[in-house]
């Protein structure tokens, strides 16, 4: 799991264009918020790593899957929102996100 998020976080430092596309206009300085995101995931991914910050990795990790649900909603809108990504995927999406947090709760 450390390994997903600690390569998630990093892209959004690469790529970050694409990630800022995905964010929903409403939300104030994008690309602020996809650096604090990104920085998040590798700290949390870390936080993976060692037996006495797990649990609070893994709390920090639901609470971000929780908050990312409305990246994946807004791409659910379709056209440019959705990245060019069809519409079987962003729905699959959304179970796969539950997943991950049901995952994430394993290591509390």
């Amino acid at each position: 799991m450390a390994a997903i998020y600690l390569f998630g976080g990093i892209m959004h430092f690469i790529k970050p264009k694409a990630y800022v596309k995905i964010i929903p206009k409403f939300l104030p300085k994008r690309r602020t918020l996809n650096l604090v995101a990104g920085a998040f995931e590798i700290i949390l991914a870390l936080g993976l790593l060692f037996p006495k910050t797990r649990s609070f990795a893994s709390i920090g990790i639901i609470l971000m899957l929780i908050v990312f649900l409305i990246v994946h909603f807004n791409m659910l809108r379709g056209g440019k929102y959705s990245l060019g990504f069809p519409k079987w995927i962003l729905i699959l999406r959304i179970p796969l996100q539950f997943f991950l947090i049901w995952w994430a709760y394993l290591y509390i």
